[in-house]
């Protein structure tokens, strides 16, 4: 798989695994969502996942489309706005588009913040489109699987569409 231009891979190590996580983007409609999915699938027992957005629009049908076709189901999903969860009670923040971490509130000096600038699959139109969110969701698994170290191995890697 090919990664978007212009995102370099993030440190695999961490100091400690998150244990109360938050994916947040502005809309809370793909890329957030996507991650939110991934790590309920990938992290140990015990860990908090939420995803949000400081302007919420629903889930795109895109993110659900590509989801499903590695198994994971975003249809009980939904875009929630930042003031929804919790985010305060956080160990990491995790933004993942330039615009959320412009709009990302101050964070307590003990947060770690993440930040893993993916293009906005949604942005893309045309036949080009779907490809698009397929790229990004395979860079949100790995990017994901990286949180937790050995979780990887629970979610299919390869899609399960004909090239």
């Amino acid at each position: 798989m090919a990664r978007p231009a212009g995102t370099p891979r993030p440190s695999a190590f961490m100091t400690r695994p998150p244990m109360k996580v938050l994916f947040l983007c502005v809309h809370n409609s793909s890329r957030s969502q996507m991650a939110e999915a991934f790590a309920r699938a990938l992290a140990p027992a015990g860990v908090s996942v939420a995803s949000a957005g400081t302007e919420p629009t629903g889930v795109h049908p895109r993110a659900t489309e590509v989801m499903q076709e590695i198994g994971l189901d975003l249809s009980t999903q939904r875009s929630k706005h930042l003031r929804e969860v919790p985010w305060a009670e956080c160990d990491t923040v995790v933004t993942l588009c330039g615009e959320a971490a412009e709009s990302c509130p101050t964070l307590a000096g003990d947060v770690r913040r993440v930040h893993w600038p993916l293009p906005d699959p949604s942005a893309v139109q045309g036949s080009g489109q779907l490809e698009a969110f397929r790229e990004v969701r395979d860079e949100i698994r790995w990017r994901v699987a990286s949180l937790w170290p050995g979780g990887g191995d629970t979610v299919p890697r390869g899609r399960l569409h004909a090239e």
